[in-house]
């Protein structure tokens, strides 16, 4: 990967993500892979199956993160447009912004409809994030206790006279309780092995909503797919609810949150409060 660094947060700001999605109490049912159903066997929970990439080459409501950093570093995460008063929000992962206890990225560009532009053509490409709206818990928390709140609304500038909703088109934004057993979508550009976060992968299927008999508190609310292969850069990305191929957007209900090494990723739902940063980025 270079000088870019490819964000999911239980692979990269937590040392072991097995201690969030792997150790349930130990009367609880185990979460994994091993329990998955058998090939061709249906499922009615968290099953997605691998895969990245999307067939449908981009979407257009859906585009790469790019940071750079003082020290030349690029951030690469995901993100999606969603349905803002000002036309110029992007959702994505709060650990995509700042993580506490490492420096944030000093310019930020959203690229929608990304589709190997090369992140060095990010500034020429995408547009501009003006402001940030991070949870109060997520900004003076500590990992990985901040989880819950690893979402954020970014305001990105104009082009041209246009704003960014007007140019692409959105998605709407749902917050809990969200309906786990619906179909959902989960979008992001996967940098890690074996991709190289240059084209949008995917992953569908209905999803857990995790409870305390499934994983660690920090993650509990969460949504879950297995053998989901979204690698790090995904970070970010929406959950897509009532996806519409024609508009190219959906509902977003979650953001890739955290991900492990056996093919499962967490997706963050958005709680009552996080209307008010919706509204503040909106405005």
């Amino acid at each position: 990967m270079g000088n870019i660094r490819a964000v999911i947060a239980g692979l990269v700001t937590i040392a072991t993500s097995a201690a969030l999605l792997g150790a349930a109490p130990p009367d609880a049912p185990a979460v994994g892979p091993a329990h998955a159903p058998a090939a061709g066997q249906q499922s009615g929970t968290a099953r997605a199956g691998v895969q990245a990439p999307w067939p449908g080459g981009t979407v257009r409501t859906v585009g790469k993160l790019v940071g750079s950093y003082p020290d030349g570093q690029l951030l690469a995460c995901s993100g999606a447009v969603v349905d803002a008063p000002n036309g110029s929000v992007v959702v994505t992962a709060a650990h995509c912004v700042h993580n506490p206890g490492e420096p944030r990225w000093e310019q930020a560009w959203f690229v929608p409809a990304y589709d190997r532009n090369g992140t060095a053509n990010a500034a020429r490409d995408g547009w501009r994030v003006t402001s940030v709206h991070l949870a109060p818990a997520w900004k003076s928390g500590r990992l990985p206790q901040a989880l819950p709140h690893d979402y954020a609304f970014l305001t990105v500038e104009r082009r041209d006279g246009r704003t960014i909703q007007e140019t692409v088109g959105a998605n709407r934004v749902d917050f809990e309780p969200v309906d786990p057993s619906r179909r959902t979508l989960a979008l992001g550009y996967p940098a890690g092995e074996p991709y190289d976060g240059e084209t949008l992968g995917h992953c569908a299927g209905v999803p857990t909503l995790l409870t305390e008999r499934d994983t660690q508190q920090p993650n509990v609310g969460g949504l879950l797919l297995e053998s989901c292969d979204l690698t790090q850069g995904s970070s970010g990305g929406p959950w897509l609810q009532d996806y519409d191929a024609q508009d190219q957007s959906g509902t977003v209900v979650a953001v890739v949150s955290v991900g492990d090494d056996r093919g499962r990723v967490l997706g963050r739902p958005f709680p009552a409060q996080a209307r008010e940063l919706l509204a503040a980025a909106g405005r």
